[in-house]
Parts: C-alpha cells; structure tokens; sequence
C-alpha cells in the first residue's frame, strides 16, 4: 500500500503538513497548576489526596468510569456535564481528565461567553472548538538522508542574471553514521533549509530525500565536553546507513488543517505580508472546505497513514450558551467526527438564554442548569459535592507548596476556618497577599497575625452581602 504523495501546498490540493511546533516555555503557576491527574487507584478508586486533588471521590471515580470508556472509544457523543456549586473543583476535574488522556491527546478548554464574537457566528466557533479536540495521528514512512555533518561546502557560480555578484549552484553535503559515510551534492534550496536550522560541521541531521526538508536533531555527542553546563543538546551518532526508510509520526488537530486550507496563499512581495498582517482577524471556515478535509482524512484513515485521535472540548459555564448554541450541539455531537464533551454548570432550575420572550407571561423556557431537556437527555451528569474543612485545610498545604509558601500551622488552621465560613477560593486567594505581609515584616513564615489583618483589609463575599443588606434596611427605616 502507498502512502499519499505529499502535499505541494498549491491550489486544489489539501494542505496535510502540521504547522511548525512552538517553542515551549515553563508555564507559570495558575489556579490549577497542582493539579496532575485525577488521583485514582489501579482499582479505580479514589485516594483522599493524590497527584494534587483532594476530596470529590465521588465525582472522581465517575470521571475513572468515563475515562475508560474514553480510552477504549466507546462514549463519542455523550456529553458528561458536572454540576455543583462554585468552588467545589468542576474546572479542576475536566483538566485531570485532560491530563490522564495525555499530551498527545487534544484537549480544547471553552467559555460559554467566549463564543459570542463579533467577527465569526457563534456556530463556527463552537465548530472550529470541536475541530481542534479532534487529533489526526499521520504516520508516513520517507526516505531519509541521516547522519552527522562531516562537510558542508557550498559551490559558487557566476550570476546568470546579472553581471555582478555570485549564487550558489550546489551544495556538498558529506554525512556519517556508525556504518559509513556518503558524500551528497545536493540543490541549493536544500541549502537555505540548512542555514534556516543553522547547522553547522558536528550536527546530527537528517533529510527527507523526497521534499528537501531538513531537520537538526542536535549535536553529535562526540563533541560533548565536561561542563556542568551545556548550551547543546547532545545526540549519539545515528545507526545504520545513511540512506534510510524512516516512520515519521506528526500529531496534528483538523482546525489546524482548516486553517493552513483556509488562509489564501498570498505572494511573497512586501506589500503582500503586510496585507496579510493587517487582516489577521479570525478566518471564517466554509462548510464545503471542511467537506474536502474530512474525505482527505476518511481516505488516509481507510489506507492506514493516519489514525482519528478524539480529543476532549471542555465547556464550561454552558448555561451562558443561548438556544441556537444548543441546537447546533445537538447535531455535532450525533457526527462521527465528534470529540468527547465535558460541559460544567452551577445553576440551577433558570431560563435557557435565547427563549427570554417565549413561554407563558414572557418568562422564557426554564430548565434544570439552563440547558435545554433534549441536550440534557443526552447527558451523564455528575454531582460535585462542597469540601469540608479538613479537605480545605489539605488543599491550602497542596497550593502553599506550589507556590513556595511557609505557612504556620496554625494560621493554615485560620485560613481552613475562613475557607470553611466562606469559601475555598477566598481562603487561596489570601496565600498570596499573607506572604506578601510575612516578607515586608521581616518574617520567613506566615502566621495568624497575617492572616487577621487580611480579616481586615479584606472582605469575604458573606460577609459584603450582610453589609449590603445592613445598609438596605437602614435605608428602608428612613
């Protein structure tokens, strides 16, 4: 079986190379940077405290089912919607899911109010949302050229199209592995590929012999010196001929394909990038390039190059969504093509948005978690229950070692009893501020004092709303 010729990138034809990766970079600690998983045992129960979750054993073992399910690619198209009050972990739950499926499993979090934009409809937002949970594992063996660089000597000749100045004609590659050497002369766009990766004599490279590209795994370890610290990443010396079938593995989301189909292939003039430049806004998807996408796909997938890897959207505050928004569900979720979808609310028994003027006396459609009866039919709901104070206090020591945080015990005792009266994000949100009194005082760990003044400098939510409804009544009196 052949694999499909690679893509030129002209028009009519479907781009199927992934974008060039990013670089990454260490993420900075956020609201849920503890969070490594669900916490699970080999048995699929839930332990009191593990990878970073606390409590919600209930909620986490329901989640263990599903992802079971998920893995063995039984549960496309039946939404899993967590309900609960606010604080009690929904957002954290759907990113341990995210983080058991992996890293090369897409993962796409949304905001219901994300979706209403003023430059694409509503549905193409939730439609390029469900295109980038949906991974296409492409699998091409090529044939490559591998080895570390021994020579790199570029051959110069007279300009053809000017009298002045020189152009390279060719370039000599020479390549070594443990079993040879080979000497490659090779077109001078290759060569532009090399200075592009900056590769030099003693790199590791390899060269797809088909399109040209070349690649720089690193540097060849033979040159590795005993320095504490290196600035290279060095790499052993490649095995086998130099010559070689190689299987390639490219992870790639079909919004990722949407969009490399999508943009228009402008020229190369200055006045071309910058209209490109200028316009960036978001691009609009026709349904009719989406079509071709997908019988691209069904055809690699039928031939074995590639293989469908559903990912997981997330949605959460799906009660901001409106009835258009659900109607359009509905139908995503019956395609075969579809993502698993994790949706979270914390309302109850509310207006749908969009039905404001239907129903009796204008009220609108009114459903349990503002989510039409229909789309909630579909879905398996999972509770998520308050945390007690001992769960508070276990999620404050968690959060006070990712942030590097010295508490003592008894003002972590202070902030669990604020969490417990108020709530657990306002307990977090004093970790910070406290350290910040702790270090202008002089001190090297957290105590009650702290926490006390930020009693006072700071009010809880309970405690402005009694302020509130004081002020209310006093008003009323007079």
């Amino acid at each position: 079986m052949s694999a499909p010729p690679p893509s030129t990138g002209l028009p009519g034809t479907i781009i199927t190379q992934p974008p060039p990766p990013t670089t990454t970079r260490e993420s900075r600690i956020a609201t849920h940077s503890h969070i490594k998983g669900l916490g699970l045992a080999d048995d699929g129960t839930a332990m009191e405290s593990s990878q970073g979750f606390v409590g919600q054993r209930s909620a986490r073992e329901a989640l263990g089912l599903h992802l079971s399910l998920l893995k063995q690619g039984r549960y496309s198209g039946r939404p899993l919607l967590l309900v609960g009050p606010p604080g009690t972990g929904k957002t954290a739950l759907a990113i341990a899911l995210g983080q058991e499926l992996g890293q090369r499993v897409p993962f796409c979090p949304l905001v219901a109010s994300e979706v209403f934009s003023g430059e694409v409809k509503k549905t193409e937002v939730l439609s390029s949302c469900f295109r980038r949970a949906i991974g296409l594992r492409i699998k091409e063996t090529k044939e490559v050229y591998e080895g570390e660089v021994t020579e790199l000597t570029p051959s110069e000749a007279e300009n053809p199209l000017s009298g002045y100045g020189k152009t390279i004609s060719h370039v000599i590659v020479g390549l070594k592995t443990v079993k040879g050497t080979k000497q490659l002369r090779l077109d001078p766009s290759v060569y532009e590929a090399i200075q592009k990766e900056r590769v030099v004599v003693g790199d590791v490279i390899y060269i797809e012999a088909n399109t040209g590209a070349v690649k720089r795994v690193g540097r060849s370890d033979a040159y590795a010196s005993e320095y504490d610290l290196e600035a290279e990443e060095y790499v052993p010396l490649p095995k086998g001929d130099v010559h070689k079938r190689k299987e390639l593995v490219q992870d790639v989301t079909l919004h990722d394909l949407d969009m490399a189909n999508a943009r228009p292939q402008g020229g190369q003039d200055i006045m071309s990038v910058m209209g490109q430049l200028v316009k960036g806004g978001r691009t609009e998807v026709t349904d009719k390039l989406r079509q071709e996408i997908n019988k691209v796909v069904d055809k690699y997938i039928e031939q074995g190059v590639a293989e469908l890897v559903p990912g997981v959207l997330f949605i959460d505050e799906v009660h901001m969504l409106d009835m258009e928004c659900f109607t359009y569900l509905n139908r995503a979720l019956e395609s075969p093509m579809s993502p698993y979808v994790v949706f979270a609310s914390n309302r109850g028994v509310c207006t749908i948005r969009g039905t404001e003027y239907d129903g009796a006396m204008g009220e609108g459609i009114r459903s349990p978690h503002g989510i039409p009866v229909d789309l909630l039919d579909r879905c398996m709901i999972v509770k998520t229950e308050p945390y007690s104070r001992n769960e508070i206090r276990t999620v404050l020591e968690t959060r006070c070692r990712v942030e590097s945080i010295n508490v003592a015990p008894a003002a972590l005792d202070k902030l669990a009893d604020e969490g417990e009266a108020s709530s657990l994000r306002y307990a977090l949100q004093l970790l910070t501020p406290a350290a910040i009194l702790c270090k202008t005082a002089g001190r090297t760990e957290v105590t009650v004092e702290d926490v006390s003044e930020l009693g006072d400098l700071f009010l809880d939510t309970k405690r402005s709303t009694g302020i509130l409804k004081e002020l209310d009544a006093a008003a009323k009196k007079y």
